[in-house]
């Protein structure tokens, strides 16, 4: 069982980690931003935490499929076709990858979040000028 104070610093670490991804976003003035990101992390990690502690039992692995396929259907609709071109594949990727930083800080694992959100952050930002 997951003791209130592991349960905060979970919550506020997958706080920061989708606030560094949305801040990304925010500054490229896309739709989904630093709220929106910050909301599906700690979304997928508040669930992550619940399959993994609250239902004894259960097979956790159900509910981690569920986020994927959620905030699947949840970047599907930040993506938009304009003629020729395709609208917002990354920011739904984003919406993708932040759902599973939140996952692994929901299941205990902080360097994996940290570094992926790390990537992340870096990707957008330098490969968004080149």
């Amino acid at each position: 069982m997951i003791s209130e104070f592991d349960l905060a610093i979970r919550l506020l670490f997958a706080l920061t980690l989708g606030s560094i991804i949305g801040y990304e976003r925010e500054q490229a003035r896309k739709p989904a931003g630093l709220r929106t990101h910050i909301m599906v992390c700690l979304g997928s990690c508040l669930f992550t935490v619940l399959s993994l502690n609250a239902f004894p039992g259960s097979d956790p692995a159900r509910v981690a499929s569920y986020i994927v396929v959620g905030i699947g259907f949840i970047g599907a609709g930040t993506i938009i076709q304009e003629r020729d071109r395709v609208l917002g594949i990354t920011t739904a990727s984003t919406l993708w990858v932040t759902a599973a930083i939140g996952m692994a800080v929901g299941a205990g694992y902080y360097v994996a979040a940290a570094l992926t959100s790390a990537a992340a952050f870096l990707t957008l930002s330098i490969l968004g000028r080149i």
